[in-house]
């Protein structure tokens, strides 16, 4: 069906595109002698319908995959506009100055790049950070965000020798371009549906001991099976806000979801375990209780979200006790505590799996045992609103293991 872009009186800023039969339709309702109308045509020319007074039969069905790229047109549709109502106030730019009605041309692509680069700029407050996530040199996106700012003649940032700030322009087009720039990448990675096999990136946010005892040796095979797909794996021990920082999964204890995650298991159960290096227990007498490891030269693990330590839980017989040790050393990762306690430098509380091997081979001993019950395992979860692609379906069921089944 052929095209044809036509001015409407609805708006001026807005464009129409209307089919030729229909253009030629209204044409012939007029009677206009441009279009020649319906006088005198020939009985042969008059299709089937025109005698029957019915309307041609509809077009078939489109495909999915033009469906989805009619919806991804939309927040470009809506940007447009948006670029149009820019407040006045901030057209003060040196550059080129905005023109009143000038309608502004949908954007090519190398121009929606510097958009999202001026999400990460507004985002971040600083060029050196937002250059280092967009893999560019820092001169080379201060020079796009002025292009930016010439082609649209408004000013969006306000740089200083410290930090960089949006103006009040910046700021109403940042608040309209995350949603659309969500929803356009949204709507690629549904396109992925389409393909026979997974493929796009999937950002994992996850604990330093969940990604290297549950993530990395189930989803390595995976990215061996499938070329195309690719892992993203953040360790943070803090409560990451995964929609905000914009990962596909995250993976915690059950105890620290959000009530707005579908979570689905993919651990048993875990177990902390009080253990030290032989060395240490041949020079400091073994607690029996809890409350004895006041005495004890323990390895604390700082927190990144509240800057605090990790208690020690414990529990027996319905009694549970929380319990803040302190020591002559803190890390913020397992690892590292786990490095520690082999050295002797005291005791650390780390989960079973992290020491099974080493208290089987005696480099390492533990205690308090019957003061370390079983709690709820590790969950991947992912916000209830997002989309489930192929790929992002096919890395749950791998974190899933076994209980996929």
């Amino acid at each position: 069906m052929a095209w044809i872009y036509v001015s409407t009186k609805v708006d001026t800023h807005q464009e129409q595109a209307m089919p030729f039969q229909q253009i030629a339709g209204n044409c012939r309702r007029r009677g206009g002698s441009g279009c020649g109308g319906v006088r005198g045509m020939d009985a042969a020319a008059k299709p089937p319908w025109m005698d029957s007074r019915r309307p041609p039969p509809p077009d078939p069905p489109r495909h999915p995959t033009e469906c989805t790229l009619l919806l991804l047109l939309r927040p470009l549709l809506l940007l447009r506009l948006l670029l149009l109502r820019l407040p006045a106030s901030g057209r003060h730019y040196r550059g080129r100055r905005a023109q009143p009605g000038r309608i502004i041309p949908l954007m090519p692509r190398e121009n929606l790049n510097d958009l999202q680069a001026f999400v990460h700029v507004a985002r971040e407050g600083s060029f050196t950070k937002a250059a280092a996530q967009l893999g560019v040199s820092q001169s080379a996106l201060s020079h796009a965000m002025r292009g930016l700012e010439e082609r649209l003649g408004v000013r969006l940032l306000t740089r200083t020798t410290r930090s960089v700030a949006t103006t009040e322009a910046g700021a109403r087009l940042l608040e309209t371009l995350v949603p659309r720039l969500a929803e356009i990448e949204d709507e690629l990675a549904a396109l992925a549906e389409y393909r026979e096999r997974p493929a796009g990136t999937i950002r994992i946010n996850a604990t330093g001991h969940a990604a290297e005892y549950l993530a990395w040796p189930r989803l390595a095979p995976l990215l061996l099976q499938y070329p195309d797909l690719k892992v993203e794996l953040t360790t943070d021990y803090g409560l990451a806000d995964i929609v905000a920082e914009r990962y596909d999964i995250g993976i915690r204890l059950g105890e620290r979801l959000a009530r707005d995650m579908v979570a689905l298991p993919i651990s048993p159960p875990l177990r902390m375990r009080v253990v030290g290096a032989p060395s240490y227990f041949r020079q400091h007498v073994a607690p029996v209780h809890p409350h004895d490891l006041a005495g004890h030269n323990c390895i604390t693990l700082r927190l990144p979200t509240h800057g605090g330590l990790m208690p020690w839980d414990f529990g027996q017989d319905g009694n549970e006790l929380s319990i803040r040790v302190s020591g002559q050393w803190t890390f913020n990762t397992m690892g590292m505590t786990r490095a520690a306690a082999l050295a002797g430098s005291g005791l650390a509380w780390l989960p079973e799996d992290q020491v099974q091997a080493a208290l089987q081979e005696g480099r390492l001993q533990s205690t308090l045992d019957d003061w370390c019950p079983h709690f709820d395992g590790y969950y991947a979860y992912y916000p209830s609103r997002r989309h489930v692609t192929v790929a992002m379906r096919t890395v749950l069921d791998a974190l899933r293991g076994p209980m996929a089944g």
